[in-house]
């Protein structure tokens, strides 16, 4: 049985097209970066120098994102995508630091949350897509994907 997940590429402003979620994708996987920087400093496996070369990154990035949001006049907070049923893209500003426990009341856990926790344990997935238009199935993709942070061997 297939199931497709509808995605909606509009913003709260109205604002609908490729540009949204393009600058979704990149701040997904910026907070993922950052979460797996945050993981190692914490675990005592970078430098000083790797700590603030990595911080220098992560902040030029989001001013980067910052800039095109603007530009395009897109509303930052409209980045974090509703997944209806699934939850929330990304937490909110401060709300997730890796290696807390997930026990916030109320407050459901965000896909960045998971896919983080996911990639410092280690998966394996395997999957096919099908990507299509005008209801028109025109490309098949079967996949077999290992996610890992890039000091763990599965």
């Amino acid at each position: 049985m297939t199931e497709s997940l509808p995605i909606k590429a509009e913003t709260k402003s109205g604002k609908a097209g490729l540009a949204p979620l393009v600058l979704t994708l990149v701040e997904l996987l910026r907070q993922l970066m950052e979460a797996q920087v945050i993981r190692r400093m914490d675990a005592g496996k970078l430098t000083e120098i790797e700590v603030d070369r990595a911080a220098d990154s992560l902040q030029a990035m989001e001013k980067q994102i910052a800039t095109l949001c603007e530009v395009l006049e897109i509303d930052p907070e409209d980045l974090n995508l509703d997944l209806g049923e699934v939850g929330k893209l990304l937490p909110r500003r401060g709300e997730y630091y890796p290696n807390q426990p997930l026990d916030r009341a109320g407050s459901q856990t965000s896909i960045l949350e998971l896919l983080d926790r996911l990639i410092s344990t280690g998966i394996v997935l395997e999957g096919e897509v099908d990507i299509g238009l005008a209801q028109l199935n025109l490309i098949n993709l079967k996949l077999q994907l290992v996610l890992t942070s890039g000091d763990r061997i599965l």
